[in-house]
């Protein structure tokens, strides 16, 4: 049995991950989910990622990152899922679903997921929470530079306002 992929954005923007609410088919509705669709024949993985999120939300999208694995939708169909940046435009639920929300790390449990997603919204959540702490401590790393060049200079003034060398 020939297998078909189907493409799932695990969309960043500012620390927080999108999720998107089904509204059809009706056994879906109501459900939360990574946007995406199915890959077209001839068509790449990623190429399928970015238009879908056009169509399924308005925007530009940039795929970055596959998460490992692969989960089964149903017969015949498998779902990868890639970590993407959005470019441009703000998300709009344009097509099979009716509600968006932007979620930080810790309040991905706060939606009814698609349990085929729950693997992949764990894992982008925890990747999303690791770029997070990187950059805070960037940020930390940037301030303290700041605090000690402004010291630096302070002392240096300090010095020539005395008339000695500053050390």
């Amino acid at each position: 049995m020939d297998v078909r992929v189907v493409v799932a954005g695990a969309v960043f923007d500012r620390g927080r991950l999108l999720a998107a609410r089904r509204s059809a088919p009706p056994e879906l509705a109501g459900r939360w989910e990574l946007p995406g669709g199915k890959v077209e024949p001839g068509e790449h993985p990623e190429a399928a990622l970015v238009r879908e999120l056009r169509e399924e939300l308005g925007v530009e999208a940039e795929p970055l990152e596959r998460i490992p694995g692969e989960w089964p939708l149903k017969p015949g169909l498998v779902l990868w899922v890639w970590t993407a940046r959005l470019a441009s435009g703000e998300p709009r639920p344009l097509e099979d679903h009716d509600a968006l929300r932007w979620l930080a790390p810790d309040e991905t449990d706060e939606v009814d997921w698609l349990p085929q997603d729950r693997p992949a919204v764990e894992e982008a959540a925890r990747m999303l929470a690791a770029d997070l702490r990187e950059s805070d401590l960037r940020e930390a790393d940037i301030q303290a530079a700041r605090e000690a060049r402004e010291a630096q200079a302070a002392r240096e003034a300090q010095a020539a306002r005395e008339g000695a060398p500053g050390r």
